[in-house]
């Protein structure tokens, strides 16, 4: 096995010349193109190097000689080391101006498709938006304490958490005293990790723990619980094991979210998929329902449907929704959160829409709405039947994948792409959230 070549301990320096779809900075240093984190185009820095490879160099900014004019002050004592934000040193303008410049440039270059309309991004609070969030936990031998944070960048290490712009409010209003509960329990050196989720009911935190929880560790969290108003759950393996500790009558759906535009709750578990910022995702169902316009005759099939975000939104509206997911709980509680609403026009069904061997029902539907992973959605694309579909709204969270999904759907299916906007889901951050409607 060949040696790793040691790393340079004298910081490079680099000329930024673009950004790449994940934030970096793309430079050209002795003939190997090089990736900073923390730089901008048109900036000259200096990076201290973290990987050499035979084309390739990855780096982090550690001086900026010379500074591009969109380049702002980080609001995050954090920011540069930890993994949660990579863009808070880009002014919210350019940060979306990025953004819409990846998807555009992925659906051309991978899809070879252009859209006839770009519309204007869907835009929210840029501070305080993040409802779920995973917390590591390390205990530390030297401090004798418990550190909880994010993973910084390119590293399994923990960044001790002071603060957290981006974490709701009320994660933050308790975080030095979930830290101090933490450090008093008896199997602090045992707990995994803690996961916080918040509905606009409450705020649940679900702590994974390696050995079983002491009756007096228990206590610590149920006062804990009590003085904060927080759900506690426990969690000692899979997601199986997760159930609830304080207060008494806590349930595992004890949380819900509001579309008020719909006048509508859904409730859900904390471990469940939710959208983390809710007010781009009460702006993102109103435009999937004004993209897809149905109609009180037409059969809808929502792909990818979950918790029913969308499911029941449209069901209000068509005469009928099909709604498959991989989730057989997660189809369970979209059905309980539709009978919340006497909502009974909606047929769920179980498959794993990334199995190409899986048939779908044998239907035809007017309208579909796709809301799939990262992944995409090649595989159920092969398998759908589009002889009456007349539209599709695809909300993505991969820009590539849309743009190799776009491709097959306009020059394979006869489809137009008509429209594309970004929704900026997590500012500060490089994910690329979008939208796109398909017509034939």
């Amino acid at each position: 096995m060949p040696r790793r070549r040691p790393l340079p301990t004298t910081p490079g320096q680099a000329q930024i010349q673009s950004l790449a779809p994940d934030g970096r900075g793309v430079a050209l240093v002795e003939g190997k193109t090089a990736f900073i984190s923390g730089a901008l185009p048109g900036e000259t820095v200096l990076f201290r190097y973290l990987a050499l490879q035979k084309q390739i160099i990855e780096g982090v900014t550690v001086e900026v000689i010379v500074s591009a004019p969109e380049r702002i002050k980080p609001r995050c004592q954090h920011f540069g080391v930890c993994g949660g934000c990579n863009l808070q040193h880009l002014s919210s303008e350019h940060q979306i101006a990025f953004k819409q410049k990846v998807l555009l440039e992925q659906l051309s270059h991978i899809g070879k498709v252009q859209p006839q309309r770009v519309v204007p991004p869907l835009q929210g609070h840029a501070w305080g938006y993040r409802r779920k969030a995973r917390l590591s936990v390390r205990f530390s031998t030297k401090k004798q304490s418990v550190i909880i944070g994010f993973r910084e960048q390119q590293s399994n290490a923990i960044v001790e958490l002071q603060q957290c712009e981006v974490l709701h409010p009320t994660v933050i209003q308790y975080f030095s005293e979930l830290q101090t509960v933490i450090n008093q329990l008896e199997i602090r050196h045992k707990i995994a990790q803690i996961e916080v989720a918040v509905g606009d009911n409450a705020t649940a935190i679900i702590i994974r723990h390696l050995l079983p929880v002491s009756e007096t560790d228990r206590q610590k969290l149920r006062d804990f619980a009590q003085h904060t108003g927080f759900y506690l759950y426990l969690q000692s393996a899979g997601l199986n094991t997760i159930h609830p500790l304080a207060p008494e009558e806590l349930i595992l759906t004890s949380l819900r979210y509001r579309l008020p535009n719909e006048n509508m709750d859904i409730h859900f578990a904390p471990h469940d998929f939710t959208q983390v910022n809710h007010e781009i995702n009460q702006q993102m169902v109103s435009q999937a329902l004004a993209w897809l316009d149905p109609q009180p005759s037409e059969r809808i099939l929502d792909l990818f449907c979950g918790l029913g975000n969308f499911t029941l939104p449209l069901a209000r509206r068509a005469a009928q929704v099909v709604a498959i997911d991989s989730a057989t709980d997660l189809l369970a509680r979209a059905e309980a959160n539709a009978h919340r609403q006497n909502i009974y026009n909606i047929s769920y069904y179980t498959a794993n829409l990334e199995d190409k061997r899986l048939p779908l029902p044998a239907q035809h539907f007017d309208k579909i709405l796709l809301d799939p992973p990262r992944s995409g959605a090649w595989e159920v694309i092969q398998k759908l039947s589009f002889t009456n579909t007349r539209r599709i709204v695809y909300v993505s969270c991969n820009p590539a994948t849309l743009a190799r999904d776009a491709e097959d759907l306009v020059y394979r299916k006869g489809y137009r792409l008509v429209q594309v906007g970004i929704m900026d889901m997590f500012p500060h951050t490089a994910h690329v959230e979008s939208m796109a409607l398909f017509e034939r």
